[in-house]
């Protein structure tokens, strides 16, 4: 069983859309699959509440940051969508679930230095030096053709983490969140591109 966590403090960088689109991964597979929301906002939690009970199942997981505790017994995959700002007590809640973190990270000079500051952190984490949590990069709405998406490549060549590939910045993931749907519930010549994008994302997953 493995926890992951999409944590960056700066907010609107993509996080739910993250968060529930791994949890539906999971859930295409038939496995059985848990989503946790830290955000007082729960974003995740209402997108589950819509969700069609007539797609694979996705559980939702009542984290208490006070005294964390591990997931029930035979879940295979929990993700946990955590809050802009995330940091002391809530932070700590969440490394100590986490098997793998994913830090998703958008093209804009806030962005990329308020995300910098975070992952020097976690690069000091005691469990990061150890191995015993993984940490890695996934550039979110990302226009190739912009001077922004350069100054984000360039910024993730600098980093001593696997950046798992960019996603495109698309109304796909918009309109597919507001039915309760992840790009694994619907046709895939809809999201075929979006699916490509995934690829190296769900490689470092399996691993």
């Amino acid at each position: 069983m493995a926890v992951i966590v999409v944590a960056n403090p700066k907010g609107g960088v993509g996080k739910s859309t993250l968060s529930t689109n791994l949890a539906g991964l999971y859930a295409s597979r038939g496995e059985w699959v848990a989503l946790a929301d830290l955000d007082h906002q729960k974003s995740s939690r209402a997108w589950l509440e819509i969700r069609p009970q007539t797609l694979p199942a996705i559980e939702y997981w009542d984290v208490n940051p006070d005294h964390p505790a591990r997931p029930p017994k035979g879940l295979e995959h929990a993700v946990i969508d955590t809050p802009a700002g995330i940091n002391g007590p809530l932070l700590d809640a969440a490394l100590e679930l986490a098997d793998k973190i994913i830090v998703p990270l958008q093209p804009s000079l806030f962005d990329i230095l308020a995300t910098q500051a975070f992952l020097e952190r976690l690069a000091h984490e005691k469990a990061v030096k150890k191995g015993r949590i993984e940490v890695a990069v996934v550039g979110m709405r990302v226009d190739a053709r912009t001077r922004s998406a350069e100054q984000l490549q360039r910024f993730v060549e600098s980093l001593s983490l696997p950046v798992l590939g960019f996603l495109r910045d698309t109304q796909n993931y918009v309109q597919i969140a507001a039915q309760g749907l992840t790009i694994w519930d619907v046709a895939r010549s809809r999201v075929e591109k979006d699916l490509e994008q995934w690829k190296p994302l769900v490689e470092w997953l399996d691993r």
